[in-house]
């Protein structure tokens, strides 16, 4: 059951894993996306920013969110702080359908269907394509979220017809909706029905497949 986010500012000292699988890291090595043990359970980093502060150890503003409850958390480490990264498992997985608020994907070993809240797939979810094969994360068998690839290739469902003449070099973009739902900026040149391909990590327009 999700609950309420709280707000924490303190940091994390050093301190033992809870088992193998899980190990001990710099506070300065904390990546967007990562899993951490925070107070005693897994967190998901959802922002991370280092700030540099002259002399001595320097401040690592970072908001967490608690995967087991859902519980927001905003942490400031110190550069020289001790993080324990939880142990996440991958597991390649057919996503189906949305229902509702929740996506439903498919074991392709043993056919078990698991359902993962949207929320906690946040933006990644315009980069889900039914019947496509994800990796979806657990924690001690739990699904915490998907990872997806660093490009996907999508549908344009509708924008602006093309403009005639303009080419790849012009810096003039417009709006464009995909087929997952999804709305990114495209050069002039693209029509409906293209398909384009899109940074998952940024969300930006990368070219059309076998074109610029």
């Amino acid at each position: 059951m999700r609950q309420p986010g709280g707000i924490y500012c303190h940091g994390t000292r050093e301190r033992k894993p809870r088992k193998e699988a899980q190990r001990m890291i710099n506070a300065t090595q904390i990546r967007k996306g990562m899993v951490i043990i925070h107070e005693g359970e897994p967190h998901k980093v959802m922002e991370f920013r280092f700030t540099m502060q002259g002399r001595g150890a320097n401040s690592i503003p970072t908001k967490l969110r608690n995967i087991l409850t859902g519980t927001q958390a905003e942490v400031r480490y110190r550069s020289d702080d001790r993080v324990e990264k939880a142990f996440i498992e991958d597991k390649d997985m057919e996503y189906l359908y949305e229902d509702s608020s929740e996506y439903w994907f498919m074991d392709q070993e043993t056919f078990e269907q698991i359902s993962i809240p949207r929320d906690q797939l946040e933006d990644i979810v315009g980069y889900l394509l039914p019947n496509s094969v994800v990796k979806v994360q657990l924690y001690d068998g739990k699904p915490i979220g998907v990872s997806v690839p660093p490009s996907v290739q999508l549908k344009v469902e509708d924008t602006e017809p093309a403009i005639k003449g303009a080419t790849a070099s012009g810096n003039v973009t417009k709006p464009a909706t995909l087929e997952t739902g999804l709305t990114i900026q495209v050069p002039m040149f693209v029509s409906r029905g293209d398909t384009v391909i899109v940074n998952t990590t940024t969300g930006e327009y990368q070219g059309r497949p076998g074109r610029s």
